[in-house]
C-alpha cells in the first residue's frame, strides 16, 4: 500500500469534519456559536492578542468535540450494549468537552464584558484597521457558511461540486476586498474580472451550473460588503447616545 500523500491526508481530515459536522448537532451548535462571536469581535475591535485568544478558545471546543465524537464512535464500534468502562470513557470524553465549553464562556466573558471599553469598542475603527478586519472575520465567516451550506445541500464535497461554489464564493470576496481597498479603477476592474473567470471555468468544467455559481458569488460579495458599509453605520447610529450621556 503507497503512503498516503499530503493531499489525501488533507481530504481524509476534512472529510472527518463534515462528517462530524453532519452528525453532530453539538458540533453544529458549536459553529453556529463561534460565527457569531467572531462576529461579536470584529463589532468590539477586538486587537491581535484578544483575537487569538478568542480563537484558540474555540478552536479548543471544536477539537474536543471532535475528538469525543471519535471517541464515541471507536466505544460503539466495540460493543453495543452497556459497559461501565465504556460509560466511563465516552463521560470522561464528554467532560473534556465542558470543560472546553467552560473556558471559552470565560474567556468571552473577559474579553466582551469589560464596561470600561465598551464606549471605545462600539467607536468607528479607522479605514486601514476595519479592512483588516473585515477580511480576517470575512473569510474565516465565508468558509464557515460554506461548510455549513455544502452540508445542508448534501451534494459534492467541500472541495468540488455542492449546492454553492466554494471557489466562486472565495474569488469574489478577494475581488471585494481589493475594491474596497483600491483606488485606482484598473487594479478593481482586473480583480473583478479574474473572478469572472474562476465562475467561468466552474462552469464550463461542469462541477458547477450557473445558478450554484451565481450563490457564491452573491455570497462573496455579501459578507464582506455589510462588514465594511453596513456595521459602522450601525456603530455610528450606537455612537450617538452612548456620547450624550
Amino acid at each position: 500500500m503507497r503512503p498516503k500523500t499530503p493531499v489525501v491526508s488533507f481530504r481524509f481530515a476534512l472529510n472527518g469534519l463534515l462528517l462530524s459536522f453532519k452528525s453532530q448537532r453539538h458540533l453544529r451548535i458549536h459553529f453556529t456559536l463561534a460565527v457569531c462571536v467572531l462576529v461579536a469581535g470584529f463589532i468590539w475591535r477586538l486587537n491581535r492578542a484578544e483575537l487569538l485568544l478568542l480563537v484558540s478558545a474555540i478552536s479548543l471546543v471544536i477539537i474536543t468535540e471532535l475528538i469525543n465524537t471519535a471517541l464515541e464512535t471507536v466505544v460503539d464500534l466495540v460493543t453495543r450494549e452497556y459497559h461501565p468502562l465504556a460509560k466511563v470513557a465516552k463521560d470522561v470524553a464528554a467532560g473534556a468537552v465542558l470543560v472546553a465549553a467552560v473556558n471559552a464562556a470565560l474567556v468571552g466573558m473577559i474579553l466582551f464584558l469589560d464596561i470600561e471599553q465598551l464606549r471605545h469598542r462600539l467607536s468607528l475603527p479607522e479605514p486601514g484597521e476595519q479592512i483588516i478586519q473585515t477580511f480576517a472575520v470575512g473569510f474565516v465567516l465565508l468558509l464557515l457558511l460554506l461548510v455549513i451550506w455544502k452540508v445542508k445541500g448534501g451534494k459534492g464535497t467541500f472541495l468540488k461540486g455542492g449546492v454553492v461554489s466554494g471557489h466562486t464564493a472565495i474569488a469574489f470576496f478577494l475581488c471585494t476586498i481589493i475594491v474596497l481597498l483600491s483606488q485606482h479603477p484598473f487594479v478593481a476592474f482586473m480583480a473583478i474580472l479574474i473572478a469572472m473567470l474562476v465562475a467561468q471555468s466552474r462552469v464550463e468544467t461542469g462541477v458547477h451550473t450557473v445558478r450554484e455559481v451565481l450563490f457564491g458569488a452573491i455570497l462573496g460579495i455579501l459578507i464582506p460588503v455589510v462588514l465594511y458599509r453596513l456595521i459602522p453605520l450601525l456603530l455610528g447610529a450606537i455612537r450617538i447616545p452612548l456620547g450624550g450621556r
